[in-house]
């Protein structure tokens, strides 16, 4: 249900033109290291990147913050999962989770949010 409510969430929000700032509607103050430095932070334009990809917009989602595009793939392919799994009771689950929660897994997950991070300073 935590994968269907980032989703849920993020088709509520309009994203932000700029490619990034699109959490502030939520009630969280503007990202201090833009404020601060007029860089993007780690996580920068992950909250847009999410809107455009439940609004179905796959490619904007790509071009606006790699790492969010594939964070909101993940989400929706969890969901589905969870619910196959759960609908049918497949070991799938057990299978699955041993994989996703591996040290390769969190290397990886890692690495995308650190070239996501390069990326979006050479697009700022």
């Amino acid at each position: 249900m935590a994968c269907l409510a980032v989703l849920w969430v993020g088709r509520g929000l309009e994203p932000s033109p700029a490619g990034h700032g699109s959490h502030v509607q939520l009630g969280m103050p503007p990202c201090a290291w833009v404020v601060r430095f007029d860089r993007p932070c780690p996580t920068c334009g992950m909250t847009t990147s999410v809107a455009h990809a439940a609004r179905g917009e796959f490619l904007r989602s790509l071009v606006v913050q790699p790492a969010g595009a594939a964070f909101a793939l993940f989400c929706a392919v969890a969901f589905w999962g969870s619910l196959y799994i759960a609908a049918t009771g497949s070991a799938l689950g057990r299978l699955v989770g041993l994989r996703l929660l591996g040290t390769r897994s969190l290397w990886c997950a890692g690495a995308l949010v650190g070239v996501s991070w390069a990326y979006k300073f050479v697009t700022w």
